[in-house]
């Protein structure tokens, strides 16, 4: 009967080294824990002659004077053994961040980086691509490291309530379809969908940036309902970040529609040269919002004394404590989210507000650029 026994030394932080003996026992008897087992059968389980377990092996174990051979590696073109090396490293690295996702990130942590090389206070690359979806009045792409959002916005025109009859009205939904991560299942909504939805629309209404008395038609008769959609591609973290700048954009790129009333006073879009002549145009020209203060949003995760900008899902995964601070354009508090986690000293959340300005005046400058390289286009078609 033959055994492998196989030890494992883990000589540095991320390497280990495995090493493998071979040896082959006699088949007449085995002897577990001190009690001797006749596997021929000629003498059963005798627990009086309790007695060393010793194999007997068939190739002399490997010594310093005869060091067993190593495999040979035939190293294909283009390669040395120098990048199969860095192969296994990486292999190595990867099986311990697996294993061991908290040491491995506090590691990074006692030098200043996070595994994606980033500096703790520093935020992902983010861009942002107005006009995405055609078919749409406004929408926008953003890009936050791996984290995608897509928001589109459809105007209809509806009867506006009692309550206010002159302003117009928002409709705000938040998608995570199974597509965007794998902890979305296929039939069941995802729980953060509805929180993402409802914070979106607390901070939309509570920074000011949209005048709804711009999106009434005809006072008590006629007023524009945006409905805003935001769909998440892929998710890796962020998610609140990522949808609060693709919304801001999709509404920096809305245009509202022409609009007519009919013989029977319903009011209705046209398009085009034919709608203006045969209907009384209550909008002369296609025109854009007018936009209030604009809020910036950054998530912070904490974890000890060591604050992390724009945190992926790996480091949401590990980390219980993260701080959502909303600051609009001109550098006034909006919103401060904490959805449970430790507690956080008045200290750190001074100095998530300092990185959150810091990166308010960053996703500025990233709007206003696209918003320009939008309008050239526009200009050349």
């Amino acid at each position: 009967m033959d055994g492998v026994c196989a030890f494992m030394n883990f000589s540095s932080f991320y390497s280990s080294q495995i090493e493998v003996l071979d040896f082959s026992f006699e088949p007449s008897s085995h002897n577990v824990f001190g009690i001797e087992i006749d596997l021929a059968g000629r003498g059963g389980i005798n627990p009086r002659k309790p007695r060393l377990f010793h194999a007997k092996p068939k190739h002399p174990l490997p010594t310093q004077s005869a060091p067993r051979p190593l495999p040979t590696v035939r190293m294909t073109a283009g390669t040395d053994a120098t990048a199969a090396g860095g192969l296994a490293g990486e292999m190595e690295v990867e099986a311990y961040r697996r294993l061991f996702p908290l040491a491995f990130f506090e590691r990074h942590l006692r030098e200043s980086v996070r595994p994606d090389a980033r500096r703790l206070g520093e935020a992902r690359a983010t861009t942002v691509a107005l006009g995405a979806v055609s078919s749409a009045h406004g929408s926008a792409l953003v890009r936050l490291g791996d984290t995608a959002m897509l928001a589109s916005i459809k105007l209809e025109v509806m009867s506006p309530p009692a309550e206010t009859p002159d302003e117009g009205s928002v409709a705000v939904e938040f998608h995570m379809p199974p597509i965007c991560s794998p902890l979305v299942r296929p039939g069941r909504p995802a729980e953060a969908a509805p929180v993402i939805s409802k914070a979106l629309e607390d901070v939309l209404m509570s920074s000011g940036m949209l005048n709804l008395k711009e999106l009434c038609l005809i006072s008590g008769k006629a007023s524009w309902v945006a409905y805003l959609d935001v769909y998440c591609l892929n998710a890796d973290g962020s998610l609140f970040d990522a949808a609060l700048i693709s919304v801001v954009a999709a509404f920096s790129h809305l245009e509202i529609p022409l609009v007519s009333v009919g013989d029977d006073g319903r009011v209705f879009t046209v398009g085009g040269n034919e709608g203006k002549t045969k209907y009384e145009l209550v909008n002369r020209e296609k025109r854009k919002l007018t936009l209030g203060d604009i809020p910036f949003p950054l998530t912070c995760a904490l974890h000890k004394d060591s604050i992390l900008a724009d945190p992926t899902a790996e480091e949401e995964s590990i980390i219980e404590t993260s701080v959502t601070v909303v600051l609009d354009s001109s550098g006034r508090l909006v919103s401060i989210q904490k959805p449970g986690g430790g507690v956080a000293s008045m200290s750190t959340i001074k100095a998530c507000i300092s990185l959150a300005k810091e990166r308010g005046q960053k996703l500025k400058e990233i709007l206003m650029d696209s918003v320009e390289a939008t309008m050239e286009v526009d200009q050349t078609e």
